[in-house]
């Protein structure tokens, strides 16, 4: 990190002496200028104490630097063309949203985008104090396959539709707000109506690693009692969207319950898994593909199998994964799109793709 003055910041469009009431009246974060193919980007925090940047899943925690003996703490981050991270500001054991920044992810994380990444039309700006909406259906479900209660809640985006189950739901509740970017998805003609799901995970590890319980709880329990709630929902047509561990489950599900899944869409899913990946020192350095890899080879007939695969294109230890998974999955019969996001392994990069996914594997009903 280069040594910098007050001419640093004014080449961020930062006018005025850091650390003055002036600069942070005008200041505004995170802020990027081109650097040899990429990006640097500046972030700024106010405060008395030393404090450091954690992202997601994509560099190292960055400490901050002071800016003489002002209240102001910076760094300059170099990143690469095309990313989109979720980061917060970590002050002792507190964690806090970047309060210069007007996109949040939940109360405590920030979004920040270099300018060359895509758009994500449908996903509004929500501050750290925003409160993201929440369907009014919900479901109290006492699993007696999976054990312990949750609630699951049910929205119908354009007055419903084909049925849209989405792991990890209480992120895309709370952190994302998918039900707004659905419903204005669906207004906009990009896909058609459908009846949201969103299931919230309890284990991650246990629930989503390739195992029939879950499946068979959607199946047998939950199933049926989105049916009860009387939202409209077309149950024959089922698509999955999971992330990470969740698109490996989602898979998973349409390898081995057919009558079930036969839409999927998959961000960044873990297709390193094996049995005892989890308990290795490096789970990422089994074999390509891993467990479903494995299966795939056994050429299931995925004829009537539609699946969107995503990763994010800076995850170079995943690509290998997917990427074998992708074309063993198309040689076993399954229509399938493959694309990369402008990310690392994080939901904000991750979300574009599931509308586009989640509308693409609708796009003919079979």
């Amino acid at each position: 990190m280069r040594s910098v003055g007050e001419d640093t910041f004014a080449a961020f469009g930062l006018p005025g002496t850091p650390g003055t009431d002036e600069f942070w009246a005008a200041a505004r974060a995170p802020a990027s200028i081109p650097d040899d193919g990429g990006w640097t980007t500046l972030f700024l925090w106010r405060g008395s104490g030393a404090a450091s940047i954690d992202f997601e899943s994509w560099s190292e925690p960055v400490p901050l630097r002071r800016f003489g003996d002002t209240d102001c703490w910076y760094a300059e981050v170099r990143m690469p063309a095309r990313l989109r991270v979720t980061y917060q500001f970590r002050v002792g054991e507190e964690a806090y949203a970047d309060p210069l920044n007007p996109v949040g992810a939940g109360g405590d994380r920030s979004i920040a985008a270099t300018p060359d990444a895509p758009a994500q039309p449908h996903w509004p700006a929500v501050g750290a104090d925003g409160v993201l909406p929440l369907p009014r259906t919900r479901i109290r479900w006492a699993s007696e396959r999976l054990g312990g209660r949750r609630t699951v809640r049910v929205h119908p985006a354009g007055g419903g539709g084909p049925v849209v189950l989405l792991l990890d739901g209480d992120d895309w509740l709370y952190l994302h707000p998918a039900m707004t970017a659905f419903d204005s998805a669906v207004a906009s003609g990009e896909m058609p109506p459908v009846t949201l799901v969103f299931l919230p995970a309890k284990d991650r590890e246990a629930e989503f690693a390739c195992g029939r319980e879950l499946w068979e709880a959607v199946r047998d329990e939950l199933m049926p009692q989105v049916a009860e709630t009387g939202v409209p929902a077309d149950r024959d047509r089922l698509v999955v969207a999971g992330q990470s561990l969740g698109g490996l489950s989602a898979l998973y599900a349409a390898l081995e319950f057919p009558d079930l899944v036969s839409r999927v869409a998959c961000q960044s899913p873990s297709f390193w898994w094996t049995p005892d990946a989890p308990s290795l020192a490096d789970p990422l350095g089994g074999p390509a593909g891993g467990a479903i890899a494995a299966r795939l080879r056994e050429r299931p007939d995925l004829s009537g199998l539609r699946v969107a695969f995503d990763v994010g294109e800076h995850e170079t230890r995943m690509l290998p994964h997917c990427e074998l998974v992708e074309t063993l999955a198309g040689q076993a019969g399954a229509t399938v799109r493959v694309s990369r996001s402008a990310s690392g392994h994080d939901r904000a990069g991750w979300r574009q793709a599931l509308l586009r996914d989640v509308a693409w594997a609708l796009a003919h009903h079979g």
